[in-house]
């Protein structure tokens, strides 16, 4: 069950475009409150294999783009930084981990060398053409979603490279840069940012989209809390989590404060104020739900401080509101998952993208069992059919300049820097 920690509060006009209660909002500091990180195994359990299966989605895509299906290993060595994989670990090694969706073969090389080359099976093939028929089908919810995302940032714009490490978590298509935002030159322009980066511009401003979750659940809050603008967010917290006295009558007051709509200028408020963290709140509660599993990893959203125009160490809303905000330490990083998304292990509401993700990873569980018992050593049958195949694709890869792959990689820098 989820707690709704609401109340009254004095009257406060955002919902209306008015911000009365302005003195009101300054005279409130933040209050200095520390609650504990305790550990979620369920939320956990959300998380985990979670690295794994993205950078397999992403090699599903990479190598199917291709015009023949297949690619050398060098290819996707230079993909490494698409893939979030560890640097210590070969991408080769990591695509034999799963033969029910990566087929291996090998193709000489101009000095006669075997070049290990990979496919992708054809149920993974056809899982993935349902995946694409599902992203057409839903192009007009996943624009919305990009349109979201920048109407939240202060100038409209954002970098590429920051929506990139955002794409996977809002289910946006591979190379959306070029099979979606070409389509939509009514919402959407890419320019030349300062830095010589590319970013990307949202041209029109939808107010039919400019509401939050938060608002469009209006039978969740109390009707005065509604009149006064004093929205409360859901609350639950893992089992066994001990809340004193004192942080549950902080947490209750700080509920009844005035909410500020994450699509609204809130330049006028002091960062310093309660009312200032309540609105940083906001924002990252609508953030995570233009994502299609109500999570990310924490430096995905590390950058968007200066975009989002918020104070420095905004990051620290995910500890003090942990009712709000789990944070997840499985796969060697930090990922914030939205509480109120969740029950127990399973979504909520679910995009048809996470059925679809969700196939690919019973086919990686599947076949690492498989690889592990045995299944896949080689055979007289796959040593016919690599046969057939290398005449079939030795002309497709005589243009690339191999090299082993620990020299490729070795060169690779990682395409993913800092916003700041």
């Amino acid at each position: 069950m989820f707690r709704w920690l609401s109340g009254s509060a004095e009257a406060y006009g955002f919902l209306n475009g008015n911000p009365r209660g302005f003195n009101y909002q300054q005279k409130l500091n933040l209050v200095n409150v520390k609650l504990k990180w305790v550990k979620d195994k369920v939320l956990d359990a959300v998380v985990a294999g979670e690295r794994d299966l993205r950078a397999v989605c992403t090699l599903v895509s990479i190598i199917s783009s291709n015009p023949q299906c297949s690619v050398p290993v060098y290819h996707l060595s230079h993909c490494r930084g698409q893939l979030g994989l560890p640097q210590d670990l070969k991408i080769s090694t990591f695509v034999r981990r799963y033969p029910t969706i990566f087929y291996e073969f090998h193709v000489p090389d101009s000095g006669g060398t075997l070049v290990p080359c990979f496919r992708l099976s054809p149920e993974a093939l056809n899982l993935h053409q349902e995946e694409l028929n599902v992203l057409q089908h839903h192009r007009k919810d996943l624009v919305d979603r990009l349109c979201k995302l920048l109407m939240l940032t202060k100038e409209r714009t954002l970098p590429l490279q920051t929506i990139d490490q955002l794409k996977w978590d809002m289910g946006l298509p591979y190379g959306y840069e070029q099979s979606m935002i070409p389509h939509h030159p009514e919402l959407f322009s890419l320019f030349r940012l300062p830095d010589d980066r590319v970013g990307l511009r949202l041209l029109f401003w939808d107010d039919c989209l400019a509401v939050s979750e938060l608002q469009k659940n209006p039978g969740l809050q109390e009707k005065e809390n509604i009149k006064n603008g004093c929205l409360a967010f859901p609350v639950r917290f893992t089992r066994g989590f001990g809340l004193k006295r004192k942080c549950m009558q902080w947490l209750e007051e700080w509920q009844r404060l005035p909410y500020t709509p994450p699509y609204l200028d809130a330049s006028h408020l002091d960062p310093r104020t309660d009312i200032s963290e309540k609105r940083i709140v906001g924002v990252f509660h609508e953030l995570l739900h233009l994502t299609i599993q109500k999570k990310t990893e924490r430096k995905n959203v590390s950058n968007l401080r200066k975009p989002l125009d918020l104070p420095q160490k905004f990051t620290k809303v995910f500890e003090r509101h942990p009712g709000i905000f789990y944070i997840s330490r499985k796969s060697d990083t930090q990922t914030v998952v939205l509480r109120e998304a969740y029950d127990r292990q399973q979504l909520i509401q679910k995009h048809p993208l996470v059925d679809i993700r969700a196939r690919y990873s019973n086919m990686m569980q599947q076949g690492f069992l498989d690889r592990s018992r045995g299944l896949y050593k080689r055979s007289v049958s796959a040593g016919s059919e690599e046969h057939r195949l290398k005449s079939i694709c030795t002309d497709e890869f005589s243009d690339y300049d191999y090299k082993s792959e620990g020299e490729s990689e070795s060169h690779f820098l990682s395409e993913y820097e800092s916003d700041e």
